[in-house]
This record gives structure tokens, C-alpha cells and sequence, in this order.
């Protein structure tokens, strides 16, 4: 795959988890909140922080660290909630990422970007875009839309769903 085909703009919204910075395309990026809490849900996987009510709709809010095999994040100044825009099966889902921190919108040009390593056939790396490479450090660019199983969306996807009222279920 040529570099060209690995991006499809040169801007990225450059965020920190842990020691590692991070890169969303720019044109997947609806906002960025601050993070003040969630509705949990039960039953969702750990990831899933729970649901925010974004301007009527409820919007998922998935702890990336957590996603990533990192400890859980803890609530700071600068957590944030990376509203992005998906893909599931051609309709558009609305996401909130958590993140430690924003960083900034940055220039990445297609000469500047390697395509993702090649870690061996058990480990998934298909979520990442490429390598960046910006003052001679490497910025992980992420495919949002693969960073997530079509279980993982799947989960999602009900955790969205209302509750019907009335009924409730029985613990055994």
C-alpha cells in the first residue's frame, strides 16, 4: 500500500493517552467536550465509560486507554471526550472518545506518514493508519473506524437502544 492510500488528509487532531501521542483524522473529528461524567450502563464492556446526552442524542463514551490495554482514565483538567463521527454498516455513529488530553491540530504530509508495523499475524494492527513522524517523534494515526470489533459496535449499538419501562429483569 503506498502512503497515499494511507491517509486521506494531511490534518489530525493529535491527542495524548498515557506516554503516547495519538492522531484522529481531522474530518472524523465533530468536537471536542470536556469531561464531566456519564450515565452508566449496565452490562456494557469495561471500555465503555457509559452514554452523555450530546445536544438530545445520547452519544457512547469509550475509554480508549482502557481499549488499548492501558489502566482506566482518571478524571483530570485536561480529560476530554473527542466527539468522532464512525462508519457501522454505511450509517454514521456518533462516539465519544475519552482521551488525557487534547494536544492540537497538526500537519502530517503523506512523505511523513509510514505505513503501520508489522507485529505478527495474533496481534490486530489493522486500526492503525500509519506511522506519523513530527519533530522527529512518531504519532500513532488511527482508524477510528477500525478501532472497535463489530462486537465491540454491536454493544454499542444496544447500550444506545431505549430501555422499554415497566419491565425489569430478575437477578438469579
Amino acid at each position: 500500500m503506498s502512503v497515499d492510500g494511507i491517509t486521506e488528509s494531511t490534518q489530525y487532531l493529535t491527542f495524548n493517552l498515557e506516554d503516547e501521542v495519538f492522531a484522529l483524522d481531522i474530518t472524523k473529528v465533530r468536537e471536542v467536550l470536556e469531561f464531566s461524567s456519564v450515565t452508566k450502563v449496565p452490562r456494557v464492556p469495561e471500555f465503555m465509560r457509559g452514554v452523555i446526552n450530546l445536544r438530545g442524542s445520547v452519544v457512547p463514551v469509550l475509554d480508549m486507554r482502557m481499549k488499548f490495554g492501558m489502566s482506566k482514565t482518571e478524571k483530570t483538567v485536561n480529560t476530554c471526550v473527542i466527539i468522532v463521527e464512525i462508519v457501522i454498516d454505511d450509517d454514521p455513529i456518533m462516539l465519544g472518545a475519552l482521551a488525557d488530553s487534547v494536544k492540537e491540530v497538526m500537519d502530517i504530509d503523506a512523505e511523513n506518514i509510514e505505513p503501520p508495523p508489522k507485529i505478527g499475524t495474533k496481534l490486530r494492527t489493522d486500526f492503525i493508519k500509519g506511522m506519523g513522524k513530527h519533530n522527529e517523534e512518531f504519532v500513532i494515526i488511527l482508524d477510528i473506524d477500525k478501532v472497535f470489533s463489530t462486537d465491540d459496535l454491536s454493544l454499542i449499538q444496544d447500550a444506545k437502544k431505549p430501555v422499554s419501562s415497566g419491565v425489569t429483569e430478575k437477578a438469579s
